[in-house]
């Protein structure tokens, strides 16, 4: 009996080193190409071999990994939610069927993030699989899905809160890759971003939309006017370049110029207008007629989004 116990001791403490070998060893898989484990994976789900435990067999290996047992924290490990993986096939409901998985470690799983070997394609299928509400329909066509980025790169799903959905934060998660925005929205003229009182994503839909550059209205004026609604009009005098797009003169990321311009005036301006009389004559010392001092063009034509004033027509008043 002695023996029988001994053995089995044993054998139990054999399966646990092996198990905690696997997670802080390279996967024996490693070797594979992305099309190979693809094949592996496609094959283990044609089998369809589901673990009956679920998690606890997952949990015998991983239970000591702080960010597998972060899980639980969040929303995807919430078992009293039905639409939370926790609460249907667990563990496998992402990474796919444990097959022979814990026996050895042989057979691959779905792995996600910057270590995994399936294109990005293949890890935002199974992300789909579930979030496939409106919200998501223009996620195909997206700059995010044409350039490759996963899923995993912009979320995370092993935590409490996923910084991605904090207002706090999201701003972060944007601009580890949009360096210029992050750049412009840190210049004198910006919108409030860089104290997060305004988001990126109070602007733009990161998972794709209707309008251009991923903007949650259909087009730039319509995004701003969200804000800035006394510029919308409609006016009896109207600024040509105003009403066709908000960035033909500002840069709403942010600028170093007031306002958020693309450029000082009067070279904004000139751009546009030709140097005609009062337009072309800029004193040696700012400050000494209406033209060259203060706003520049501004100080005469201060109703440059539009005037509704009988008498203006030149947007004077």
């Amino acid at each position: 009996m002695m023996n029988k116990f001994i053995i089995t001791t044993l054998l139990f403490r054999i399966f646990a080193f092996a198990c905690l070998s696997l997670s802080v060893q390279a996967a024996p898989w490693n070797h594979l190409t992305g099309e190979q484990l693809e094949e592996q994976l496609a094959e283990k789900f044609a089998q369809g071999k589901y673990s009956n435990k679920g998690a606890d067999s997952c949990l015998m290996c991983h239970k000591k990994n702080a960010t597998v047992m972060a899980l639980f924290d969040g929303v995807h490990g919430n078992i009293s939610q039905p639409d939370s993986p926790m609460a249907g096939l667990q563990c496998e409901a992402c990474h796919g069927p444990l097959g022979k998985h814990n026996k050895g470690g042989k057979e691959p799983m779905i792995a996600f993030g910057k270590d995994s070997k399936l294109d990005a394609a293949s890890q935002n299928s199974t992300c789909l699989g579930c979030h496939n509400d409106p919200k998501q329909m223009a996620w195909h066509s997206s700059s995010h899905n044409l350039d490759e980025v996963a899923c995993a790169d912009c979320h995370q799903i092993h935590t409490a809160k996923d910084p991605v959905m904090n207002k706090l934060t999201v701003n972060d998660t944007c601009t580890n890759c949009h360096a210029e925005e992050k750049a412009a929205m840190n210049k004198r003229s910006s919108h409030p971003m860089q104290w997060n009182q305004m988001t990126c994503i109070d602007c733009h839909n990161p998972h794709g939309s209707m309008g251009e550059s991923s903007l949650n209205q259909l087009t730039v004026n319509d995004t701003c006017y969200s804000c800035h609604a006394e510029k919308r009009g409609p006016f009896l005098w109207e600024h040509a370049p105003v009403t066709e797009n908000c960035v033909n003169c500002h840069n709403p990321h942010g600028s170093v110029n007031k306002s958020m311009l693309n450029s000082r005036t009067p070279q904004l301006c000139q751009q546009c207008h030709m140097d005609d009389g009062h337009a072309s004559r800029v004193v040696s010392q700012p400050g000494q007629d209406a033209f060259g001092g203060g706003n520049s063009c501004l100080n005469c034509h201060s109703q440059i989004h539009g005037s509704n004033h009988p008498a203006g027509s030149k947007l004077q008043r």
